[in-house]
């Protein structure tokens, strides 16, 4: 055997070997678990607390609008139907694979009947499983109070049971890749307030929105693979299919301050309220508009309040419905 034949025989056992470990672990680290605290949580059968948590589901912490099977049961809980979150809603991770929302309801078999208050509470504030597994970081809901994760957790329990089996993970080798090696647990930020008591100032606006009705994490341009922030935040630009228009895209606008770009920069705080209550006006949009439109009028006041203190970011948005060949066409 000559010399560049040895070469090229150990180059490809080399390469065999790297591909075969890490194919290997891509699997083993697929099933890698964390350690995390579980909260002093316990569901109550209180009705203010339970109403609390429907608020909240079915409203600014929109869990109604990921937490059903269809797009016709989204169309459902958006006519102000408060039907039973038996998950299956399935998303599309690009070229990844799929992932569906699981059952939350109370069943003991399919949904979160078989879970502890503090593993469900864990899962939400440290995203981690019950399994030990990390959870892709779609619920940021990590600085919800204890309080008001108290009152969903209520909720949830007292829903009637559904049996659906839901396979939640659907992942082909690459998102098993991503999954293994990039996603982690993520948890709260500083410490967690033990209640937060609700009024119409920027600071419990601020409270509204990056704990319970996840603005940023639409609002913000980021890494559709990872969930990583790109962007500067409350700016925009970040891109999503609309699963109610297939084919078309949505284009988050900026809504910063800046008064150049901002979405929302003129308007009154009379105008924002009543553009929330008017509902859903785009039909591709991927904005709760008919789960955001049932909070209160302090609650949206809140808001307001909060996002006119964000720093101004230039960032202009062209078209906040398009298409993918529009989007190419700009870019090149």
């Amino acid at each position: 055997m000559g010399k560049a034949a040895k070469v090229f025989k150990w180059t490809g056992i080399v390469l065999a070997s790297i591909i075969v470990l890490f194919v290997a672990a891509v699997f083993i680290f697929n099933g890698k678990t964390y350690d995390a605290p579980y909260p002093d949580i316990k569901a109550t059968k209180d009705s203010a607390a339970i109403a609390r948590g429907e608020y909240l589901a079915y409203g600014l912490g929109h869990c109604a609008g990921c937490h059903v099977g269809s797009v016709d049961d989204y169309m459902k809980v958006a006519a102000g139907q408060h039907i039973p979150l038996s998950g299956g809603f399935e998303f599309e991770l690009g070229p990844m694979g799929f992932i569906r929302t699981p059952n939350i309801t109370p069943d003991p078999e399919t949904g979160i009947g078989k879970l502890s208050d503090q593993e469900i509470a864990r899962a939400l504030r440290y995203g981690v499983g019950h399994d030990g597994r990390a959870i892709f970081d779609f619920m940021p809901f990590h600085n919800l109070s204890d309080e008001d994760l108290t009152a969903i957790i209520s909720f949830l329990r007292s829903q009637p049971p559904v049996k659906h089996e839901v396979e939640v993970r659907d992942l082909n080798f690459l998102g098993k890749a991503v999954n293994a090696f990039m996603i982690k647990p993520v948890g709260p930020e500083g410490e967690v307030a033990k209640s937060v008591k609700p009024d119409t100032t920027a600071e419990y606006g601020k409270y509204l929105v990056l704990c319970i009705a996840n603005c940023r994490g639409c609002h913000t341009n980021r890494d559709i693979t990872t969930g990583a922030y790109t962007g500067p935040d409350f700016a925009g630009g970040f891109e999503m299919e609309s699963t109610l228009v297939p084919g078309t895209i949505c284009v988050t606008p900026n809504l910063t301050p800046d008064p150049e770009t901002g979405h929302i920069t003129n308007w009154s705080e009379e105008q924002f309220i009543a553009r929330f209550r008017a509902g859903a006006t785009i039909k591709a949009s991927e904005m709760p508009w008919d789960m955001f439109k049932t909070a209160t009028d302090n609650d949206l006041k809140a808001i307001y309040h909060y996002l006119k203190t964000l720093k101004p970011v230039k960032n202009k948005i062209e078209k906040i419905v398009t298409t993918k060949e529009e989007l190419e066409n700009r870019a090149s």
